[in-house]
């Protein structure tokens, strides 16, 4: 079991936070080409100094924001182990892009209008398929655990679990990606990410069972 992060690693992941989310903020203001690294600094009440000792560049400033996301699901299905692993992702994928309350409604507005920047920016779409890759990747290791216990012989390179943390992982971003980019989009970025991964995964049932 991994040990507790100590009170400086939690500071350290609180001061990243905190920065990705003036760093989305600003981006998710105006072009983020004119946005400024001392800019970000000043609205995570931060030095440029201090800035550059997490992040080398103002679009990597963000990636600790999209990450925790992941993170989130992500353990939501590791934790789901009384479900079919196809329902237990359809399940997290629901409950991460669901807001509860005002701070989810907050943050996913965040996440929106950050990535319609991002789809207008070189360098903030390399970020954000990067953690989609890396997203994808240590998915990729939770189904083939879950596979695994349920008595299926899925280490994380075969191509079961594979599959499915393609189809999870793109069903959430091109979601997302085609929710922020309406400007009065009629349905919840949920229910559209969870009838992209039932398309994108109807193949992968056989494959698990072995046919």
């Amino acid at each position: 079991m991994d040990a507790a992060p100590t009170l400086t690693e939690r500071r350290r992941l609180a001061t990243q936070l905190e920065i990705a989310e003036a760093a989305a903020r600003l981006f998710g203001q105006r072009d983020a080409r004119t946005v400024t690294v001392e800019e970000i600094a000043a609205a995570a009440g931060v030095s440029p100094r201090t800035f550059y000792r997490y992040f080398p560049t103002k679009e990597d400033a963000v990636a600790p924001l999209l990450s925790v996301g992941a993170a989130t699901w992500r353990a939501a299905i590791e934790e789901a182990d009384d479900l079919d692993v196809r329902d237990s992702i359809a399940r997290a994928i629901e409950r991460v892009l669901t807001p509860l309350d005002e701070p989810d409604e907050a943050a996913l507005a965040l996440t929106r209008g950050l990535l319609r920047s991002t789809l207008q920016d070189p360098a903030l779409w390399a970020v954000w398929q990067r953690v989609n890759a890396d997203s994808e990747r240590l998915l990729a290791a939770v189904i083939a655990a879950r596979l695994g216990a349920a008595g299926h012989s899925s280490p994380p390179e075969t191509m079961p679990a594979r599959l499915l943390a393609a189809a999870a992982t793109a069903a959430i971003r091109i979601s997302l990606e085609g929710w922020s980019a309406d400007d009065a989009p009629a349905t919840p970025p949920a229910q559209l990410a969870v009838h992209a991964f039932a398309q994108l995964s109807s193949g992968v049932a056989g494959a698990i069972r072995g046919e």
